[in-house]
Order: structure tokens, then sequence, then C-alpha cells
């Protein structure tokens, strides 16, 4: 099949359900872990994902959207779904779909659903593509456990203008099981509204070191403990005690969880670079945490983002770090065109260039930090890139 990589939004689990159905229910054969927010879905996700395969139990993951690889979004005991194996199921989702006008995304989430249980998994660890209620994964019947994130503004044309409005949306997937609510919530309002729902907050992690935290007593071993991955990791360690998992398998699988794209750092060619798929102005915190740690020398800033963003909002968390920044467009038909990214960076940063790619904005960069931020559509060039640099095939 061949899969775009613009994903139609269509609000409703009809359609979805109607697949599954046709497939056999396959979301009736697995524990389900969900999970919805608007920052920290998809690091969440591989500390549940980790924490499961370090317990034994064979687990499907699926988030979206692809960072790196568009089969990236589809992995079984961490590891991706080989493209084949993948494709078959998908094509029976479609077949199953018959003349319902589903669309990718749809189509996506019931064929993975469905290649996790005839594939044997135990478990499934599925993020919501956006909002709850009405997001497609939402078809799913029958779950352990629902789990909410960071939440904050954001899709306000789709999920609503205030915080309440939002957290509604997102409260949609806790359907007859336990929520686990993210500590780390910037609204007091998220807060009031999950606690109101019976939400269990993951409260109290706290960083001691700069791979260590403490949470409830216990110091955990993080690969990387930058921006909020504490928390996220949190957590998923609240969840993994309330399906009664080991306690040996939980720091394991938090010890051994890299989620990508998430202020992740790579060095090559003598520089670090820092990848953030952040787009949203409270992901760009974190980053900007992480950023204010690198005293040694100028930062460069390559940045794309998509024109339904707040951009100022995005761009503001920035400024001051550098004044040089490198505008360039996302690979996606939503992306801002590339002289509306300069005039929205000049707003901000002193020093704005323009490339016309990824790959010749990293080309051009001097400093010996550079930031690739805006959008998760500008990471997969540049991995693409540093692999080239170190020699590293796909």
């Amino acid at each position: 099949m061949k899969h775009s990589d613009y994903v139609t939004i269509r609000f409703g689990t009809a359609v979805t359900r109607g697949i599954l159905d046709k497939l056999g229910s396959p979301d009736g054969g697995l524990k389900i872990i969900h999970i919805a927010g608007t920052n920290g879905k998809g690091s969440t996700a591989e500390y549940f994902t980790q924490i499961l395969v370090a317990a034994g139990k064979k687990t499907g993951t699926f988030t979206s959207p692809a960072v790196y690889d568009f089969y990236g979004q589809f992995r079984i005991d961490a590891k991706p779904v080989q493209p084949e194996i993948a494709e078959k199921y998908f094509e029976a989702a479609q077949k199953a779909a018959g003349n319902s006008g589903a669309s990718d995304f749809e189509i996506q989430c019931a064929g993975i659903i469905y290649a996790f249980c005839k594939e044997g998994c135990e478990y499934a660890v599925i993020e919501c593509g956006m909002g709850g209620l009405n997001d497609a994964t939402n078809a799913i019947l029958k779950k352990e456990l629902a789990v909410i994130t960071s939440i904050s503004l954001e899709h306000t044309e789709y999920l609503g203008n205030t915080i309440k409005e939002i957290c509604a949306q997102k409260a949609g997937i806790i359907k007859d099981c336990p929520a686990v609510i993210c500590g780390f919530q910037p609204y007091a309002e998220a807060r009031k509204y999950f606690a109101a729902a019976g939400g269990i907050f993951a409260d109290g992690a706290s960083r001691t070191g700069e791979e260590k935290f403490i949470y409830k007593g216990k110091e955990y071993v993080l690969a990387s403990a930058r921006g909020c991955s504490v928390y996220n990791a949190a957590t998923a360690i609240e969840g993994a005690k309330i399906l009664g998992l080991p306690e040996e398998a939980i720091y394991e699988g938090v010890k051994n969880a890299q989620p990508e794209g998430r202020v992740q750092e790579i060095k090559a060619g003598g520089k670090t670079y820092v990848l953030d798929g952040a787009h949203n102005p409270a992901a760009f915190v974190p980053l900007r945490l992480e950023l204010e740690k690198f005293t040694d020398g100028e930062i460069s800033i390559i940045f794309g983002c998509l024109k339904d963003k707040d951009i100022d909002g995005n761009l503001s968390a920035l400024a001051g770090i550098s004044e040089n920044i490198t505008a360039v467009e996302c690979a996606s038909p939503r992306r801002l065109p590339l002289d509306k990214t300069a005039e929205f960076c000049r707003k901000y940063f002193g020093n704005v260039q323009t490339a016309a790619s990824v790959t010749q904005a990293l080309e051009k960069a001097t400093a010996k930090t550079v930031v690739v931020c805006g959008s998760f559509t500008l990471l997969a060039e540049a991995k693409q890139w540093f692999d080239s640099l170190t020699g590293k095939r796909q």
C-alpha cells in the first residue's frame, strides 16, 4: 500500500470500530494501555514499552507521527515491525474497510491492532493521534489503563479553546479502567479536572543527577534525564505498578528506554546536535532548559514548522538562547512557507538565514551546538544526514 505523510483529520471512532469488528475484534484479545495528552505521549509510550518487554510481556506499540521512519511507528517488543508484515495487516484492514472511506490513519490504527493480536502480543501500547474522545484509537473497547500526559493548548480549532475543553477531549479515553495522570501539568485547571475524574497522579519525581531521579523513594537511572523525561518515566512507573509488573522490570525498562526526537543529543563531526520535535510552546520549555546548559560556544538553531502551530509562541520560547537561526520548510503539505517562516524568525532573532533543506542548513552550520526543532517532520532528514556523516547505514 502507498502511505501518505499527510494525515487527513477526521474525528470519530465509528469507521475504525467497524473495521475492527470485521477483523474479529482483535482489540478484545489485547491488554491495552491507551495514552493521550498534549506533550510527552511518545516518550511515555517508550517507557511503558520497555518496562513491559523487560517483564517478559510480548508488547505491540503504535505511536504517531513517524519520527525517523514510517514503520518505526509500529513496533513489537520495541523493534519496528517488518514492512512486509505490517503491509499484510494494513491490506487486511483496507479490505475490511470496504467503501467506508477510511483514512490512512484509521486503516493503520485498525491494521496494527490486528497485527498485534495475530502476532501473539499480550499487551499493546497505543498513542492517540489527536485528542482522545473522538480519536480513531478510541475505538478500542477494552483497556487496562488510560494515561494522560502533560496538557496544554494545542489544536484548538479541533479540541477547544480552553484547558477544560481540551481536558474533556483527552479524558474521553478513560473507559472503565484506572487512569494515570502525569505529575507535570503546567495548568492547575488540568490537575483539578483530572483529580475530579479520579485520576492517579504520578507526583514527586525529582532529579538526583544527569541520568538519575527518585520516584517514591526509589532511585532510577535514565539513558537521558533531559527535558520532562523524568515526569514521563514516573507516569509509566506508576502505571506499571498498577498493572502489577515486577519492580526489577520497571527499573530495567526505565533504564533501557530511549525516546526518539525528544531533546535527543547526537555527537558527530566534533559537534553536538540536538533534535527535538517540540511543536507547541509548552514543549519548547524543556528544550530551552536543556539548551541553557550549553555554555561552551555559540548555538545555531534550524527551525521549521507547520502553518497550524503557535509559531510566535514556539519562537519566543527560544528567544535569547542564540541570535543565529536558519529557517527551513517542513516536508509536509501543512508546512509554513519558507518566506513566512523567516519572517516570524526575524521577530525574535537578529541573524536569520534560510536554507532550501534541513541538509543544506546542517552543512552550513558552524556553531559547536546545532539544534533542529519546530516539527517532527524535520527530524528524519536530519537523522539521514547524521548517519551519512558517521558512515552509518540505515
